[in-house]
């Protein structure tokens, strides 16, 4: 049976068919392993009135109220696998999720709010999650759930900070380049309830935290800002991301005055590890990059293709990303390593992008995949997948880029010039008019990102 795509816009398969057709495939079967509902079903069973969570267990019984709490562009796949397993159990609940990423749910309230930069709603539902654990007593049981895009979903404003504040500086950090450890270090020490202040309102209650990573190496205290874990940051190393970039003359005044007044001992710092609040807090992880990435290699295999899983720790500025991407093709091609063709190299990991002035409309997947087009321009039988596992690159709905040798030319049939467009950020308008677009709509999972270099026998 030819394969059809069912996540991807059709459109992408036109410039050339039967090319991208295994493409798509790898793809589809990379997110189907990261699918939320079944990462949390995988992890959290429940038998005999014990709820056993990895290698942990919980009698039910011994628990006046079971809560469910979290954030992420995930919250709502996991949230209803969490009901179809303790829906009889469960008292209340609450769970963040971005704007038209909700799902039906019966026992936790999904709410949308803003991403990436937050907004009114994700302030509200912040002010309700502390409410919901402030209330949570020593015999209460919380789930928590978080997953990407926890960060700009949960907003608590620190004291004396107000929405705009957050606003402004989460546009400065996503612009200016810095890295998501670098951004949710400032995050952590200007919120209520990033950086383990979650745990510290659970506390006394037991508290079991799912995560799906979508952070290169899955540290736990970046992921969605570790609200429920310890942070090792310091207010010396958010200040440290202020110097690293130039923000201080550009950053809101309050921002600047409470990152000062923290270095200077006068505002406590966010839990660190040792501290008595997280005695019973457990958390773990159930799906991320590297789960993607080795489905991606496994349908690869299945479908011919001698495959590498070449790293899932893949971070720099996006074009020079996409260069490289760009190089590994043609050296299996030139002289059949790594691989003998068909071959097929995946890799995972996030890139970023620096803005310049008035940028256009992108994202770092699309920009990567644009940058591999110049590359292989005029270049025949390699292909360059970047794909946003969220199906959200940038502020944009498309998910990344699919590109070859012909890409170039096909836009530059079009009157359209590729290299003008990298140049200014503006890789989506190129991408979507030669068909090289990746479009997916939410994928409700969000894994970092996948990259794939197909390479085709000569």
């Amino acid at each position: 049976m030819t394969f059809q795509p069912h996540l991807f816009h059709p459109r992408v398969l036109a410039p050339n068919p039967e090319a991208r057709r295994p493409i798509l495939q790898i793809l589809e079967a990379a997110l189907a392993a990261v699918d939320p509902h079944q990462a949390v079903a995988a992890h959290l069973k429940r038998q005999d009135g014990l709820l056993q969570v990895g290698e942990g267990r919980y009698a039910l019984d011994d628990y006046r109220r079971l809560l469910v709490l979290g954030a992420g562009k995930a919250g709502a796949p996991m949230a209803q696998a969490v009901e179809s397993i303790l829906g009889d159990r469960i008292a209340q609940g609450l769970v963040v999720v971005k704007e038209g990423y909700a799902a039906p749910t019966e026992r936790v309230t999904l709410v949308e709010a803003g991403h990436p930069v937050p907004d009114e709603r994700g302030v509200a539902a912040g002010r309700r999650v502390l409410a919901l654990a402030q209330d949570a007593g020593p015999d209460d049981l919380a789930l928590v759930l978080i997953s990407g895009g926890g960060s700009a979903l949960l907003v608590a404003p620190a004291p004396g900070l107000t929405l705009a504040d957050l606003q402004a500086m989460n546009r400065l950090l996503l612009a200016c380049g810095a890295t998501i450890q670098e951004i949710n270090t400032l995050r952590k020490h200007c919120s209520a309830v990033k950086g383990g202040q979650l745990a510290r309102a659970l506390y006394p209650a037991t508290a079991i935290t799912l995560v799906l990573s979508d952070v290169v190496g899955s540290p736990l205290d970046v992921i969605a800002s570790g609200p429920t874990v310890p942070d090792p940051s310091t207010w010396a190393d958010a200040w440290a991301v202020v110097e690293r970039y130039g923000l201080a003359d550009k950053l809101p005044p309050a921002v600047v005055t409470r990152l000062l007044t923290g270095l200077r001992g006068e505002i406590p710092d966010t839990p660190k590890p040792g501290d008595p609040i997280f005695e019973k807090v457990r958390t773990l992880i159930v799906g991320e990059n590297r789960v993607a990435a080795l489905a991606a290699l496994a349908e690869a295999r299945k479908l011919g293709y001698s495959s590498l899983l070449l790293t899932t720790f893949l971070e720099g500025e996006a074009r020079e990303v996409g260069g490289f991407l760009a190089a590994l093709g043609k050296e299996v091609q030139a002289s059949g390593h790594p691989l003998t063709p068909p071959a097929c190299l995946v890799l995972g990991g996030e890139s970023t992008v620096t803005l310049g002035q008035s940028p256009g409309k992108g994202g770092r997947n699309q920009e990567a995949a644009l940058a591999a087009a110049l590359a292989l321009e005029g270049t025949a039988g390699i292909h360059v997948a970047c794909l946003a596992t969220d199906g959200t690159d940038g502020p944009t709905d498309g998910a990344g880029g699919l590109v070859d040798g012909s890409t170039l030319a096909r836009g530059r049939a079009l009157g359209l010039d590729g290299e003008a467009h990298l140049r200014r950020h503006d890789a989506y308008p190129f991408l979507e008019a030669v068909g090289d677009l990746l479009v997916t709509g939410p994928t409700r999972t969000n894994v970092n990102d996948l990259l794939l270099v197909l390479v085709e026998e000569k």
